[in-house]
């Protein structure tokens, strides 16, 4: 996290009307002077052009984010457009008044230090000492390879003094990988969680930290040689107090509010409000003191918040969505609008020389952050993938530029040249690593990780994911139906899922390798103690793996899939995103949990359940109950890949005496009788259903949809557990009609009946929708 502002001063000439004008009367309301117009008025004309901003942005982005171009580009697009290069002079002096132009500055400013502070409040800083030797060797030679570089070319293209000053300035802005940049990269690449973007998450941080030492040593170093300003040593020291203070003295405090805030409990707000009021007064006093550093002694504070629950996440929630969304695309915006020109003047040697070292120092960086990752046998594409991850230049770079220009350090051509350098860079590397890298890749069904192949005498690997403590019970009571037993035992990996709140980086913990580090993370405790009471009642058939993931839920999928993956598992059961009381009514609807469900529908590396429970499944009537008491199960075949996985598991469980499977059939009146592979294989699957006493065989024989609903509904009161075929777009007689009723696709037909709201009874169901094969 760098910053480069300059403390040289011009003086300037600015015409005020006083009394200022603030609020008109309205556009179709008549001004009370008619000499003023109501863009005349600061308050509309600001919110004109906040609204340009947005609608110009959002218009773009629309058409561009189908190329994979992110929304910064667009946000640039638009600030070029409103900027004098070109806004027509007419348009440009009513939009762009003094008055204006100051007002939208210090918005975008104020945006970005709040973006700047939270991107420190994110960081988890003891992960600087738990990153692995290869983030730390790529980090090393990420930075000091092109910083070597840059320097000795600055130093032998430069001729004369004030040039080789300035250009020292930005030099950093070719070598250095900001780690806000980064994150924000991955998120918007959605690879957050991937093998890919967890090392380059690591990486970034150690680079980070690299970049700051090396700013302040080149910065010191450039002063030795050269002399340092008057203001240069103060700003340095007051700078280096300001974090002593942060470190030394607000985290220990705040370090103690965490201590003093219950486990579980929400952290009092009053400490809230005291952190922003903090924050409030080092943006107004911390430039003054120390003006060139002024955006790290932000982000000092920020990392001097503890990160995660219950403080940190509260700052980030409260914060976020303001400063992502509506500050920081302002302040984007507004450094694109102080473009003067739209070409380049080459004549400039300055920009001359500009052009090349940052070309040939953006190549260097690529090929030094390539170089160690090929070497260590590294995947060809995903090497070329992170290596541009670790290059790429961002809103940070953005912002040091402006700052440099306004400070009279760079002059208007300069950072024209550095703007597009900026925006290159931004807008190209996304692009190139979405073609290279996919993360779902290593999903693909290359192994066979079906139920259907799996040995019935052998261990069952299952990977069941928990929300919400409702879900515990109802998975539980579900896994002990599958049949554990010492011939068929089960091999269960738990995998709690928590949001993400306040913390940058994805956490992922298995908590049979916990360490002390991760005492604080108590929400699974409750999760794990309920499944350690599972496997205690199933000593010797039920072998317990427990793991927490605290992530967005747009990359849980992610999370779930690596596991199941490395499991070897051949089941996920994932909870239906509605929830239901014992009554029968609603409880919970949760979108999110849907979103997370599709995911992994499309990318899981084996089989998949959505467990729909209607609150009977829920109730603990299976850890403790008789050995009499019977679990009424029944699964409803129609044919296809997915029905033949769900018959499979359902004949699993009914290997167990207390489970009573019935296999009901669904037969069309009008079977023309015509066989193919699909057909026979339905035969072969069915044999064994209807040959076994301990099954109970039921054929329906029906012409249309309307018929089957009719006998599925008489089912549901009769049976605890329903498991049917996810049968994705497939649509036959038997469920003819039925398509277009459907309220949630994704689980089929069936599963989307018996999970309707008007479903009188109380039984729960499983879709299972078999491995995806390539």
């Amino acid at each position: 996290m760098n910053n480069f502002t300059s403390e040289r001063r011009y003086p300037t000439e600015s015409c005020l009307v006083l009394p200022p004008l603030i609020s008109s009367a309205g556009l179709l309301t008549a001004s009370d002077d008619q000499n003023y117009r109501w863009l005349d008025y600061a308050s509309p004309r600001l919110q004109l052009i906040i609204v340009l901003i947005f609608v110009l942005t959002q218009g773009f982005h629309s058409v561009l984010k189908q190329l994979g171009l992110p929304i910064m580009t667009s946000q640039i697009i638009a600030g070029v457009l409103l900027s004098e290069a070109v806004l027509p002079k007419q348009w440009l002096d009513i939009l762009m008044s003094e008055d204006s132009v100051q007002l939208i500055g210090t918005l975008g400013e104020f945006g970005y230090s709040v973006f700047v502070f939270l991107s420190g409040v994110k960081m988890d800083m003891s992960m600087v000492t738990r990153v692995g030797a290869k983030a730390c060797y790529l980090a090393f030679i990420s930075i000091l390879v092109p910083m070597i570089y840059v320097v000795s070319s600055i130093v032998m293209l430069t001729n004369n003094r004030k040039e080789l000053n300035s250009m020292m300035h930005i030099a950093p802005l070719f070598y250095i990988t900001c780690f806000p940049v980064i994150h924000c990269l991955l998120t918007e690449l959605k690879i957050l969680n991937s093998e890919l973007g967890r090392l380059a998450h690591s990486t970034a941080i150690i680079a980070d930290f690299l970049s700051f030492i090396c700013v302040i040593g080149i910065s010191v170093a450039l002063g030795i040689i050269q002399g340092f300003p008057k203001s240069f040593l103060p700003q340095l020291g007051i700078t280096f107090f300001f974090i002593f203070i942060a470190m030394i003295v607000l985290r220990p405090i705040m370090l103690l509010i965490v201590k003093l805030t219950p486990e579980g409990r929400q952290v009092n707000q009053t400490y809230i409000y005291a952190i922003i009021v903090v924050f409030l007064i080092s943006v107004r006093v911390i430039p003054r003191g120390c003006n060139k550093f002024y955006f790290i002694v932000i982000y000092v504070l920020g990392l001097a918040v503890p990160h995660g629950p219950p403080l940190g996440s509260a700052l980030v929630e409260k914060f976020e969505c303001m400063a992502s969304c509506l500050f920081l695309p302002i302040f984007v915006t507004t450094c694109s609008m102080r473009l003067q020109k739209l070409t380049l003047d080459f004549r400039n040697e300055m920009v001359k020389e500009l052009a090349i070292i940052a070309a040939m120092t953006l190549l260097v960086k690529f090929l030094s952050c390539l170089g160690p990752l090929l070497y260590t046998k590294m995947h060809k594409p995903d090497a070329i993938a992170l290596a541009l991850i670790l290059s790429a230049k961002g809103v940070i770079e953005l912002a040091a530029y402006t700052f440099m220009s306004d400070g009279k350090v760079l002059s208007p051509q300069v950072f024209n040249a550095g703007l597009i350098f900026v925006t290159f860079s931004a807008s190209i590397v996304p692009v190139l690593v979405r073609k290279l890298y996919d993360p779902s890749r290593k999903y693909a069904g290359y192994q066979i990780r079906k139920i259907m192949d799996a040995n019935l005498d052998e261990e069952l690997h299952i990977v069941t994911c928990i929300h919400v403590p409702n879900n515990v019970t109802s998975v539980i009571n579900m896994l002990n139906i599958s049949c554990p037993t010492r011939e068929t035992p089960l091999a269960v990996s738990v995998l709690h899922l928590i949001k993400l709140s306040g913390v940058a980086a994805p956490i992922f913990i298995s908590h049979e390798k916990r360490s002390k580090r991760f005492t604080r993370y108590w929400y699974s405790e409750n999760v794990i103690l309920s499944f350690m009471k599972f496997e205690g009642n199933h000593f010797g058939t039920v072998k317990l793996n427990a793991f927490t993931a605290i992530s967005s839920p747009e990359f849980m999928h992610d999370d779930i899939c690596t596991l199941a993956l490395d499991k070897l598992a051949s089941l996920i059961i994932l909870p239906f995103h509605r929830t239901w009381y014992i009554d029968g009514s609603l409880e919970s609807e949760e979108r999110t949990v849907r979103n997370l469900n599709l995911r992994v529908l499309e990318k899981a590396p084996c089989s998949v359940g959505i467990l729909i429970d209607h609150g009977n499944i829920r109730r603990p009537i299976y850890l403790d109950a008789p050995i009499e008491s019977y679990s009424e199960v029944a699964m409803l075949f129609f044919g296809g890949n997915d029905d033949r996985e769900a018959l499979t598991l359902a004949k699993r469980m009914a290997r167990k005496t207390t489970v009573r499977l019935t296999v009901a059939q669904f037969v069309a009146k009008n079977d023309d009788g015509e066989v193919d592979w699909g057909t026979i294989l339905d035969s072969e699957v069915m044999r064994d259903a209807k040959n076994n006493e301990y099954i109970n065989y039921v054929k329906h024989v029906v012409n249309d949809g309307r018929e089957t609903v009719n006998i599925v509904h008489s089912l549901v009161n009769e049976f605890d557990l329903i498991i049917v075929g996810r049968r994705y777009n497939i649509e036959d007689p038997q469920t003819s009609g039925l398509k277009e009723w459907s309220e949630f696709p994704e689980i089929g037909i069936m599963g989307d009946l018996l999970a309707s709201k008007d479903l009188t009874g109380k039984c729960s169901v499983l879709v299972v929708q078999q491995q995806r094969t390539v």
